[in-house]
């Protein structure tokens, strides 16, 4: 039977391996031949087993231990007198030893990828005295392996790039697949790859895993995404090897290889006249199939009849041309404009060129369209200038505006008030004549600014806006006058010719090469003794003395009147008063006092001296006032009849009172009869010193002598008495007024022995007015009877 090239070599390794192992298990410790020797009065024998390594394979899958191999000792004579015993790692758990026979078992499957060998130690041990007929020896247990992991790709899935229109055989990506199995023994761990989709795109280098563009000018525009498998086979690729895969997903990356074109050859835009500048007439793009950097375009007008009207520019974000305004249109200037138009990319790639030109041209026309515009004026600004002088109706200038639009619509004027709230100018509404409506004053606004409305008589909604400056030119119409309120002072020992003030003028006036003032004294006070005055020239003036020995006793205030006049045409002049005081003053010349009334006072008292001898003096009197008071106390008796104290407190209790039936809120019998004895009673408010006795009883006398005398005695006692608080005592003494039915209720009025009114019939009211029948009615039992 005749065997292929691959069956054939799997029969050799096969082979191989079952020689090598069966070799290797057999393994014995064999009896050295070799004659002891002694040293030191010791006996040693020479070491009588030789190790050597142990193999076994991974991943056993019987049911019973597998064997390893077997430790044999020269001295066992198969009596069973020796037993074996093994530690070190996995000793016992793994690996077991038959202590009669030697024989070595792994009871586990093992893995080489988690362990690749075991260190044992092996002794041999008389069975009997359980002692160590051999010395402990170490030996290695190798795992051996087999095929049984598949290659893996620890960094996949992967992603790369490529640029679009590569040539044949530009690396993309290294792709890399591991495999835990041994890679020093057989081919388990070597690795080839392959792919298995993405073809005929790319390819892989079967070794390195190297993948590489296969076809050339891939276009990123037409498919710019590829997803490709790879698989890793160990092995070397043989049959029965095992695999893995994993995904590489290569995007085209772009390249500038596509040029801008417009979608149009010709584009068509209407736009208003009245469109402001600055505002966006179109947006035009040019086509391009790349992106990012690639696809940036520049715009420019490179030719037509708009280029100073009109200006593109490019969006950034959305690479459109824009077109805007740079200049106002007009209509019936101009009805169209043409313009040429180029795209070209910014970043061009030099090996693409022969694709053609990167940049295209189109022609955009742009018409403008009539509207009704507002009436223009023939100036952005009038500048005009009127005397302040000018009457009112004077005319200061004329503005001038028509309407622009072909069908020139009549023109009429007005003011916007809002900028001429007082109303000094008008407009004739058809002539556009700006004249004076009220008198000017430079002083008051030097310069006006009005705006001036122009609207079409056909359509008014059309205002169009003029501005106008009004100056006002100055006349000299005020006079001079102080530059400020001087307050002059000459002291008394002044010498002559001593100055005593220097002045100045203002002018509301503005003359055109200046003010220049001139100063000199009234005629009145020219000739005067007192002061004279000095112009400098230079629109100052001196004040100075004539003579010496100014008085303050004598004349405390001089008034110099002081003639200024300016330089107009004609020159205006004022007189302006100088007040000058008379001053006490120190050796340095500074004023002390202005005061004339000083001269009456007592020479060598000083004003602090005054107010000490003044406070003395109030204070004696009033130690007198006390010492008075207090001599009047110890002489006048203290009166505390609770009866005649009638100096009430006004207390506010805000409540209703009684009617008619309340008798108790006041005791009208002390008004009523005054002939009563009044017991002697302390006062409620104070503790008396001294108690005194009751005044006598009055005698009877007529009524008003009576009210009288009893108002007058309270009074005296309420100022002689020491003891009372110092506050007023209010007491009201009313009538009832007019208009009741039963007319006066009062008991003052009540009193009076000559009245004849009977009060017999308040018997018959009721319960409410008994007690008032009581009082007034004439029965036996009445009170006052």
């Amino acid at each position: 039977m005749k065997l292929g090239k691959v069956e054939f070599c799997h029969f050799l390794q096969i082979l191989a391996l079952f020689l090598c192992l069966s070799g290797m298990n057999q393994a014995e410790l064999s009896r050295s031949r070799s004659k002891p020797y002694f040293q030191s009065g010791r006996t040693r024998t020479k070491r009588s087993w030789v190790w050597n390594q142990f193999f076994v394979l991974e991943e056993y899958m019987g049911t019973d231990p597998l064997y390893v191999g077997k430790l044999h000792s020269d001295v066992d004579k198969g009596d069973g007198s020796i037993k074996y015993i093994l530690s070190g790692e996995g000793a016992s758990s793994i690996f077991i030893i038959d202590e009669n026979t030697g024989d070595i078992h792994a009871t586990k499957r093992l893995d080489r990828e988690e362990q690749a060998y075991y260190t044992l130690r092996a002794q041999a041990l008389d069975r009997l005295t359980n002692k160590p007929v051999e010395p402990e020896s170490e030996f290695v247990i190798k795992i051996q392996d087999i095929n049984d992991n598949e290659p893996k790709f620890l960094d996949g899935p992967y992603t790369a790039g490529v640029p679009e229109m590569s040539p044949v055989g530009t690396s993309v990506v290294q792709v890399t697949a591991t495999d835990a199995d041994d890679p020093t023994y057989g081919n388990s761990a070597r690795v080839v790859y392959s792919i298995l989709q993405g073809q005929p795109y790319f390819s892989v280098e079967p070794k390195t895993g190297v993948i590489k563009t296969a076809l050339p000018n891939m276009d990123r525009e037409a498919k710019d995404q590829y997803l490709l498998v790879i698989q890793a086979k160990d092995m070397v690729g043989q049959n029965g090897g095992l695999s893995g895969t994993t995904s590489v997903t290569v995007t085209l990356t772009d390249v500038n290889d596509n040029p801008p074109r417009f979608p149009r050859r010709s584009y068509q835009y209407n736009v208003p006249e009245s469109l402001p500048v600055a505002s966006v007439v179109a947006r035009i793009k040019a086509a391009d199939a790349d992106v990012g950097p690639n696809a940036e375009m520049e715009y420019k007008i490179v030719d037509g009849d708009g280029l100073g009207v009109f200006k593109i520019s490019v969006d950034k974000d959305t690479q459109e041309g824009i077109i805007t305004i740079q200049k106002e249109l007009d209509f019936e200037a101009k009805t169209s404009y043409t313009l040429r138009i180029e795209a070209a990319n910014m970043h061009v790639d030099p090996r693409f060129l022969s694709l053609g030109p990167f940049s295209d041209m189109t022609t955009v026309k742009i018409i403008v369209e009539d509207v009704d515009e507002p009436p223009v004026f023939t100036s952005r600004l009038y500048s005009m200038v009127v005397s302040e002088a000018a009457k009112v109706g004077t005319i200061i200038g004329t503005v001038a505006a028509h309407d622009p639009d072909a069908s020139n619509s009549p023109v009429r004027y007005s003011i916007d008030r809002n900028t001429d709230l007082e109303r000094y100018f008008n407009i004739d509404a058809n002539s556009g004549v700006i004249t004076t409506a009220k008198p000017l004053d430079r002083e008051t606004n030097a310069v006006h600014n009005i705006t001036v409305l122009a609207m079409e008589s056909q359509n008014p909604a059309q205002i169009g806006r003029g501005y106008v400056a009004i100056t006002i030119l100055d006349i000299n119409d005020n006079a001079p006058e102080f530059a400020m309120e001087y307050e002059t002072t000459v002291c008394e020992n002044a010498q002559p010719g001593q100055v005593i003030q220097k002045i100045s003028a203002i002018d509301k006036d503005d003359p055109p090469n200046g003010h220049q003032f001139y100063f000199s004294l009234t005629a009145e006070a020219a000739n005067n003794h007192n002061f004279t005055l000095q112009d400098n020239k230079d629109n100052t003036a001196t004040v100075l003395t004539r003579r010496n020995g100014f008085r303050r006793q004598e004349q405390s205030v001089f008034y110099l009147p002081i003639f200024i006049v300016d330089s107009g045409s004609p020159s205006l002049s004022s007189t302006n008063t100088l007040t000058i005081r008379v001053c006490d003053c120190d050796a340095d010349g500074i004023a002390q006092t202005c005061n004339a009334e000083a001269y009456i006072l007592p020479a060598g008292l000083s004003t602090g001296a005054l107010i000490a001898i003044l406070a003395c003096v109030l204070t004696l009197l009033v130690l007198v006032l006390l010492i008075v008071t207090m001599r009047r106390r110890k002489k006048e008796p203290l009166i505390f009849d609770e009866e005649r104290d009638i100096r009430e407190n006004i207390v506010r209790y805000d409540d209703e009172g009684g009617g008619e039936e309340d008798t108790e809120a006041f005791d009208m019998a002390a008004l009523r009869n005054l002939n009563i004895i009044r017991d002697t009673k302390t006062r409620r408010d104070v503790t008396p010193e001294i108690q005194f006795l009751s005044r006598p009883t009055f005698k009877s006398i007529p009524d008003n002598v009576i009210f009288r005398e009893f108002i007058w005695e309270r009074l005296k006692e309420a100022d002689v008495d020491p003891c009372a608080p110092p506050y007023d005592s209010l007491q009201t003494y009313a009538f009832e007024g007019n208009g009741s039915v039963a007319e006066s209720l009062s008991s003052l009025d009540s009193i009076s022995s000559n009245s004849d009114q009977n009060y017999d019939y308040l018997s018959d009211w009721g319960p409410r007015f008994k007690r008032l029948a009581d009082m007034y009615g004439t029965g036996p039992d009445c009170l006052y009877s």
